[in-house]
């Protein structure tokens, strides 16, 4: 492996980078998906609400997954998600993840 590699916490595989996933901050994988967002415009007009767009788009996967791990224990999810169940349970509804 060379200095690159292992400054970046880069394995090789069949001379192919594979970044280790379990290391990389979920910052830098949002970092990666808003910089193909924004060349993928290809000069077409950005989006509107912006902020919400991406929230929108983190939130229902952090739901499924706390709900996942959880095995559907709302009080344990709202606990970790640092919310109330009611807002929990609203927003469960809202993206259709109610049982």
């Amino acid at each position: 492996m060379n200095d690159t590699a292992k400054k970046h916490n880069i394995q090789t595989n069949n001379d192919s980078p594979v970044i280790e996933r379990r290391k990389r901050p979920l910052c830098s994988c949002i970092d990666s998906a808003l910089q193909r967002f924004f060349t993928d415009l290809d000069g077409h007009q950005p989006p509107q609400d912006l902020y919400q767009m991406v929230l929108s788009e983190v939130e229902l996967p952090l739901l499924k997954s706390v709900m996942e791990y959880t095995r559907g224990n709302q009080s344990k999810a709202a606990e970790m998600l640092g919310m109330n169940r009611s807002t929990l349970r609203k927003k469960l509804e809202k993206y259709g993840l109610q049982d």
